[in-house]
């Protein structure tokens, strides 16, 4: 009966982990999953909408170029004869009519305001397209991270089941070896602890897997996707010897520093605008229609045209207000650009060392490996001799394991690496 049990409850567990299994793997390259990314990513959507957006301001300004034409329509009922009294300069006269009409209204000229208007609003249309760029890069950089660290997951869960079949494979031989008196029970609890930390490494590595694959399909907006087999990219080739042709790129290629000086333009073309404020407007206006039914006073057509000249005397104080803000927001436009510069130069740098050091760990974790694997294979053979203890040959194991999992990963941490040098110089497109 109770035999029975078990063998339902591992059915019932392997049912629940069928639909799991069951699911198809997608095949992604790291070239596959960034277009994916940039497919179906919604920032970058969302990044490409508002630069289309912020397009079409140009346009707003540019239609003060252009005549304003409408027409109008226009009943009145009155006391014949009547006048108002009160509440505007105006001709007073009202009369009985209906009226229509089309006026039209053009500038002539502004003295610069429109067309710097203009400048300033083409300028932040090209800021926005290079947020749009930023965004897509950042993107990239988070797909590339996410993919490495599926691979880096991969390989250490890879380690962590090797490290469990050899440590079970120990822990099988010496509770043998107690059962005929050759060993001690002590040994057999070493053994068991080294077990149970290799399962506890399992458990966590598979936990890090699958992590890493579901940020990987959150980066590139299929967050539905929870399983991926990745394949293995080629290493990049080594950096530079100078950081000067690196911190070059980033001043000249991030699309952050561009969006900053386009803005700063953006600025300087506002604070012109602002101060032509102070200089009067010039339109024409005209205007014509017929009046079908009216007092007998009122004509049947009208026409007429004329010139404003708008000039401005006082408004105490609002347009030099409004000029020294758009001054010093231009003044502190520059100053964004000289500390984005700076940090990008600090960025490059730490990426740099970075890239260089986990360049070095391929080496050196490739050493250490070999170096574990001379030290686990000694202390194997001289505890199955019985010239050391099980210390000895737990603590080989423990570096073994730390030795493989590094070795493994190094090269992903460089790739990682390597990926965010490129987006700090701005070539990660």
């Amino acid at each position: 009966m109770l035999r029975w049990k078990s063998s339902i409850a591992v059915l019932a567990a392997f049912a629940c982990q069928l639909p799991m299994t069951a699911q198809p793997r997608m095949h992604l390259t790291l070239a596959e999953a960034r277009r994916l990314a940039i497919q179906n990513n919604p920032q970058f959507t969302a990044a490409r909408l508002n630069a289309a957006a912020a397009h079409q301001i140009p346009a707003q300004y540019r239609a003060n170029y252009s005549p304003t034409l409408y027409s109008s329509l226009t009943g009145v009922g009155a006391d014949a004869g009547s006048r108002l009294a009160a509440g505007a300069l105006n001709n007073p006269v009202v009369y009985n009519r209906i009226g229509t009409g089309i006026s039209l209204t053009q500038m002539v000229t502004d003295f610069g305001r429109t067309g710097n208007l203009v400048a300033s609003a083409d300028f932040k249309a090209k800021a926005q397209d290079e947020i749009t760029e930023s965004t897509r890069a950042q993107i990239l950089l988070a797909v590339s991270r996410a993919y490495f660290s599926v691979l880096r997951a991969q390989s250490v869960l890879t380690v962590a089941e090797e490290t469990v079949k050899a440590r079970q494979l120990v822990s099988d031989q010496i509770t043998a070896l107690a059962e005929s008196k050759l060993k001690s029970t002590l040994d057999v609890s070493f053994a068991n602890v080294n077990l149970a930390d290799a399962k506890l490494l399992l458990a966590q590595a598979l936990n890090d897997s699958q992590s890493a694959q579901a940020q990987l399909a959150a980066a590139m907006g299929l967050p539905n996707e929870s399983s991926f087999v990745v394949a293995e990219e080629p290493l990049p080739d080594p950096l530079p010897d100078q950081q000067k042709t690196l911190i070059a790129e980033a001043i000249q290629n991030r699309p952050e520093l561009k969006s900053l000086r386009l803005e700063q333009s953006s600025a300087d073309r506002f604070a012109k605008a602002e101060h032509a404020l102070f200089y009067p407007s010039i339109g024409l206006v005209g205007t014509a229609g017929f009046v079908p039914t009216g007092d007998a006073t009122v004509p049947g057509s009208y026409g007429a045209v004329g010139v404003n000249v708008n000039i401005p005397i006082f408004n105490g104080g609002l347009y030099k207000s409004r000029g020294a803000e758009a001054r010093l927001r231009a003044q502190a436009a520059t100053q964004n650009v000289n500390d984005l510069e700076n940090m990008l130069t600090r960025d490059v740098r730490v990426a740099y060392l970075n890239a260089s050091t986990a360049y070095d760990r391929l080496s050196l974790t490739e050493q250490l490996l070999q170096q574990a694997q001379l030290a686990f294979g000694l202390a194997q053979s001289r505890y199955e001799l019985g010239l050391s203890s099980i210390v000895e040959l737990s603590q080989a194991q423990l570096n073994l394991t730390s030795a493989q999992i590094a070795s493994s990963t190094a090269r992903y941490d460089y790739q990682t690496q390597r990926a965010i040098v490129d987006f700090t110089t701005g070539v990660l497109r």
